[in-house]
C-alpha cells in the first residue's frame, strides 16, 4: 500500500476550446515512452463487475432526476439544501452499466447527500450500456452465483460448465463490439458537451468549488485520468494554398486533405509568460487539465500512457492483483506522479473483487467494510481539494 505523496497542486483550466485528445484506441498501449519498441500487452476484457450490477441494497432507491444537458442525458443529484447552501460541482463517470443503473444513481446520491456536491452523471454510452451475461443467455439458463462474492458457484454439472463457456464466449464477442462503438473519440466529445453544459447550468457550483471535481469507476476512472492531464498540441503546418487564403497555384500540386480535426475539450488560460514563452505557446498550444481534482476506483482499460501529462491531484482506490488494472500499470502511474510532483494517494484493497467500490449488496463482511472505506477515501480527497 503506497503512502500518499504530497506536492504542489496544478490549477484547473476553465476554458473550453481547441483541446486535443490522445489518439483514440479501443485497447490502450502499455507504455509511457512512445519511443519504446517493446510490444504492448493487450488489456484484458471487461469483467462481470464492469458490466453487471450487484443487487441493489435493500430499501434504497435513487432520488435524483435525469435531464438533458447540452443535448446529453445526465443524472443530476443535489444536496437537500442546495441552492440555499452553496455546493461544489462533481462529475461522476460510471462503468459500463451506465446512466440508468439504479446502483450508479444511488452512488451519485451518496456523493450529493454525504459530500454536499451537486453531482452530474452523464450518459457516456448514449443509451447503450455494456453487454453482460444476461445478454448472451437468459437468466434461467445461467448458472447460479455466490451471493457473498458474486463468483460462479462450484458445480460438477457438464451442462452448467458448457453454459458458462457459451456465455463467456458470447459475452466476449459482444463486449469487443461494444468497446469498438465507445472509443475515446466518441466519449470525449460527450464530455466536452457536458463540461460546457455544467458551466452554464451550474455556474454557481463550478465557481464555488473554483473548478470541476470528478470521480470515476471502472471505465469512468480512465476518463477522469484523461481529464486530469495537460497536453500540448503542435499545430499542423499550412500548405502553400492555405497560406494564400485557399488559392491553389496552377503549378502547385493539390494539397492532401488535412487529417481530421482532433476532438477538443478546452484550452488552458491564465498563462502570464512573455516573449519567447508566448511565442512557444502559440506554436504548441497547452491545454488542460479540465478538472480541479479527481478520485478513481478500480479503473479499467488504463495504460501507462494515460498518466503522461497528469497535473490534477488524484486519489486511487485499487484492488490487489486486479487483472483489469495490473500492478505494473498502477506502479508505473505512481512512479510518474511521484517523479512529476503530482499530488496523489493510492490505497490497495486486498481480498475484494474488481468493482467492489460501486454501490451493490455483498454478504461478505470484508467487502462491505471495504466499500465504506473506499467511499470515505474518495469523498475525503475531493472535500479537501
Amino acid at each position: 500500500m503506497a503512502e500518499p505523496e504530497v506536492a504542489t497542486k496544478s490549477p484547473e483550466s476553465d476554458a473550453l476550446e481547441d483541446i486535443p485528445v490522445a489518439e483514440p484506441t479501443t485497447v490502450p498501449s502499455n507504455t509511457v515512452d512512445s519511443s519504446s519498441t517493446s510490444a504492448a500487452a493487450p488489456a484484458p476484457a471487461l469483467c462481470d463487475n464492469c458490466t453487471s450490477d450487484r443487487p441493489t441494497p435493500a430499501g434504497q432507491k435513487s432520488t435524483g432526476e435525469i435531464i438533458k444537458l447540452n443535448d446529453i442525458d445526465v443524472y443530476v443529484s443535489k444536496p437537500a439544501d442546495y441552492p440555499h447552501t452553496p455546493a461544489k460541482l462533481l462529475l461522476l463517470l460510471t462503468g459500463g452499466t451506465g446512466l440508468h443503473s439504479v446502483n450508479n444513481q444511488i452512488q451519485a446520491d451518496r456523493f450529493a447527500q454525504d459530500g454536499g456536491f451537486v453531482v452530474v452523471m452523464p450518459d457516456l454510452f448514449e443509451g447503450d450500456p455494456a453487454p453482460n451475461s444476461t445478454t448472451a443467455l437468459s437468466p434461467e439458463e445461467l448458472p447460479a452465483t455466490d451471493a457473498g462474492t458474486g463468483s460462479t458457484a462450484p458445480t460438477s454439472s457438464f451442462l452448467d460448465i458448457f453454459k458458462i463457456k457459451a456465455a463467456e464466449t458470447a459475452k466476449s464477442f459482444l463486449i469487443d463490439m461494444w468497446l469498438a462503438r465507445h472509443t475515446e473519440d466518441k466519449i470525449m466529445p460527450i464530455l466536452k458537451k457536458v463540461l460546457d453544459g455544467v458551466r452554464d447550468e451550474f455556474a454557481d457550483a463550478v465557481a464555488y468549488g473554483d473548478g470541476i471535481y470528478a470521480a470515476g469507476y471502472c471505465i469512468g476512472g480512465r476518463y477522469v485520468l484523461l481529464l486530469a492531464r495537460e497536453q500540448t498540441n503542435a499545430p499542423r503546418k499550412a500548405s502553400i494554398s492555405e497560406g494564400l487564403g485557399g488559392i491553389t497555384l496552377p503549378w502547385a500540386h493539390k494539397p492532401a486533405a488535412p487529417p481530421p480535426a482532433p476532438t477538443d475539450l478546452g484550452s488552458s488560460e491564465g498563462n502570464t509568460q512573455g516573449g519567447d514563452g508566448v511565442e512557444a505557446n502559440r506554436r504548441n498550444k497547452t491545454s488542460g487539465p479540465w478538472i480541479k481534482a479527481g478520485a478513481i476506483a478500480h479503473a479499467t482499460l488504463v495504460s501507462k500512457e494515460d498518466f503522461k501529462g497528469l497535473k490534477a491531484p488524484i486519489s486511487m482506490v485499487s484492488v490487489e492483483n486486479d487483472p483489469m488494472f495490473p500492478d505494473e500499470v498502477r506502479m508505473a502511474g505512481e512512479d510518474y506522479m511521484s517523479h512529476n510532483n503530482v499530488e496523489h494517494e493510492v490505497q490497495v484493497y486486498p481480498g475484494v473483487p474488481h468493482g467492489f467500490a460501486v454501490v451493490g449488496e455483498y454478504e461478505d463482511a470484508h467487502i462491505k467494510e471495504a466499500q465504506v472505506t473506499a467511499f470515505e477515501q474518495m469523498l475525503k480527497w475531493l472535500a479537501e481539494h
